[in-house]
């Protein structure tokens, strides 16, 4: 399962890729804005530095247009800008009509905000390169998110759909790992996630004891 990081903070992506588990970047201007990140000449310069502290690794860049001609205006400006950008797409359906073009032409998609099966399979359909499903948000309405996204899973796998399936609004350790379960092919999260992937007390506890008697050895 692939690792991306949601937030457009520069100093979290290079402690997440100096981990060496980094596969990627989620982004979104909500992201972009608590950054203090404006203007479009800012905001792709910002694109521009995140492709550089994630080698070869996927950056999804959303537009902010709601209508067809202005997603694929800025989806096309997203692509020129890095080979690594994949131009984040609304779940509407302006947002499908704008997949089928980008996939046409060969520019890579992520497909936002799905709270459905059936947004993911008509986000497929269009030739969208990801889906992403918001396990926390639909949880947060009394929804089963993580149900969502094995549905989605045993959907593709039933058709043989190259879109991979991207877990989006994780908040915690066991959204990730029941993802990883369920088949996920990638989680987005923020960092905080990632760091607690590596607790438990009695790794500390281990670790404190194996510290111990080292210096013992050593005495």
């Amino acid at each position: 399962m692939k690792f991306f990081l949601d937030t457009a903070n520069l100093a979290e992506i290079q402690e997440a890729a100096a981990l060496g588990i980094l596969d990627g970047v989620t982004t979104n201007p909500s992201l972009m804005a608590k950054e203090g990140i404006r203007g479009t000449d800012a905001v792709m310069a910002h694109y521009r530095a995140i492709c550089e502290l994630v080698a070869g690794g996927d950056v999804s860049a959303e537009v902010n247009a709601t209508d067809f001609a202005g997603m694929v205006r800025e989806g096309e400006a997203l692509a020129e800008l890095h080979e690594q950008i994949v131009v984040k797409v609304p779940m509407t359906k302006d947002g499908v009509r704008a997949i089928k073009y980008f996939s046409d032409k060969e520019i890579r998609t992520n497909c936002t905000l799905i709270f459905t099966a059936g947004q993911a399979l008509l986000a497929a359909k269009a030739g969208a390169s990801y889906v992403s499903p918001f396990v926390g948000r639909l949880d947060d309405i009394g929804g089963d998110g993580l149900g969502l996204v094995g549905q989605i899973v045993e959907i593709f796998a039933n058709y043989g759909f190259p879109t991979e399936v991207l877990a989006a609004s994780i908040r915690h350790v066991p959204h990730l790992v029941e993802c990883a379960e369920i088949g996920a092919d990638v989680v987005t999260c923020p960092l905080s996630v990632l760091n607690d992937l590596f607790q438990h007390p009695l790794t500390d506890k281990g670790l404190a004891t194996f510290l111990a008697d080292a210096q013992k050895v050593g005495s």
